[in-house]
């Protein structure tokens, strides 16, 4: 499948290492020009290095104005962002019991605000050229909210409900909104999470995944770049037709439709 990618720009924050760092691989095997960004910058640029057309860029999203910062250096390096990715990193795991406001508000920021300022710098452009794509990543949480990850849970829903809505408002311009929503994806947040449950309970690292894998139909954890794939489609020319779905690459974790 052609996927109409080649020469496309695209814009993938948190893409260090991970889950971003993989949909950054699989769109610039598709021939798009990616910016990677994350706070870790030798790292990002290393990584940006390694690909045909990508450059990276060190920043804390985090930061007032950091968002308005990351897309003019996006645009200063390829010109219109034609597809961004919204990803960004969890906050701490926590029960619903103890979360405080100040940690909902920044909870809030990064998983939704930031997300939301990108959106509002890239927008007005896809939807004069009649052409854009959204992809942002989730959580199976957004469907199925996960224990002890209360924080997680409430951005990330606020997220889902706000490209939703975006979804309906810009289809007739060009511009598809979709989310993914990962499982249990192999990366260093999820062991840092099985590394929390070992610990909760009494168990080594890896009897917490052992546990965790056997909640999962597929029997593993998900692979990085299975992820990115199911984001590279979205991003495609032939995926014009598909907007305001939330795909679940979850390896059948969720059981509900």
């Amino acid at each position: 499948m052609d996927t109409g990618l080649k020469g496309k720009n695209v814009l993938v924050p948190g893409s260090s290492s991970g889950i971003g760092l993989a949909i950054a691989q699989a769109l610039a095997e598709e021939g798009a020009n990616v910016v990677l960004a994350a706070r870790r910058e030798d790292l990002v640029r290393a990584e940006a290095e390694k690909l045909p057309s990508a450059v990276g860029v060190g920043i804390d999203l985090n930061l007032d104005g950091a968002p308005e910062q990351l897309v003019a250096a996006a645009e200063k390096a390829f010109g219109p962002i034609d597809v961004l990715v919204l990803n960004s990193g969890g906050p701490a795991p926590g029960g619903a019991a103890d979360v405080t406001g100040e940690q909902t508000l920044a909870a809030v920021n990064q998983l939704l605000l930031q997300h939301i300022t990108l959106v509002s710098l890239v927008l007005p452009d896809m939807r004069e050229r009649g052409w854009g794509r959204i992809v942002a990543v989730g959580s199976s949480g957004v469907q199925a909210p996960l224990p002890n990850l209360a924080l997680s849970n409430i951005g990330r829903a606020g997220l889902a409900g706000y490209l939703k809505t975006l979804a309906n408002e810009v289809a007739a311009d060009g511009v598809t909104v979709n989310m993914v929503l990962p499982g249990r994806i192999d990366t260093d947040r999820v062991a840092s999470l099985d590394a929390g449950a070992a610990k909760r309970t009494g168990k080594t690292p890896e009897e917490a995944r052992k546990s965790s894998e056997a909640t999962i139909p597929a029997g593993r954890y998900g692979k990085p770049e299975e992820f990115g794939a199911v984001v590279a489609f979205l991003a495609s020319v032939p995926a014009a037709y598909v907007t305001g779905e939330q795909i679940r690459c979850d390896g059948g974790l969720v059981r509900s439709y």
